[in-house]
């Protein structure tokens, strides 16, 4: 339970921030420009959203890579979770939100999920590697 929680942490902690400033300060302004989001974002469904992530991903994290190098587990790690997540997160919204440039979405979100998941593999990685 104690890795699971330290999991969860470890793709919380970094999360919550680097999606703040990355969509709300520092390509604010982009965001803005593509006429995706709604002007009161809604941060609960956020911190909730992170957390559901967090857990699952602790579960498959746990069952597929568990004991792995931190390099090798955050390399797999990130070659399962990357594709997944921009399924769901870059693609279906593009899909499916009205928006002034689809390719500029693509290209910024594409560019956070690679930032997100450079920084949370090896975090995940390192609570269930052999070392640890």
């Amino acid at each position: 339970m104690k890795k699971h929680i330290l999991a969860v942490l470890a793709y919380m902690l970094p999360t919550f921030p680097l999606g703040f400033f990355w969509h709300l300060a520092i390509f604010a302004d982009y965001y803005k420009s593509l006429h995706v989001y709604r002007e009161e974002i809604i941060i609960p469904f956020g911190i909730a959203s992170m957390l559901i992530q967090g857990i699952i991903w602790s579960v498959v994290y746990e069952r597929l890579f568990s004991g792995e190098s931190i390099l090798r587990g955050a390399v797999k790690f990130a070659a399962l979770a990357c594709p997944l997540a921009w399924s769901f997160m870059v693609l279906a919204v593009s899909a499916k939100h009205h928006m002034s440039s689809v390719s500029g979405y693509l290209g910024i979100e594409t560019a956070f999920i690679m930032v997100h998941y450079t920084i949370v593999s090896p975090l995940i990685a390192w609570v269930y590697s052999r070392q640890s």
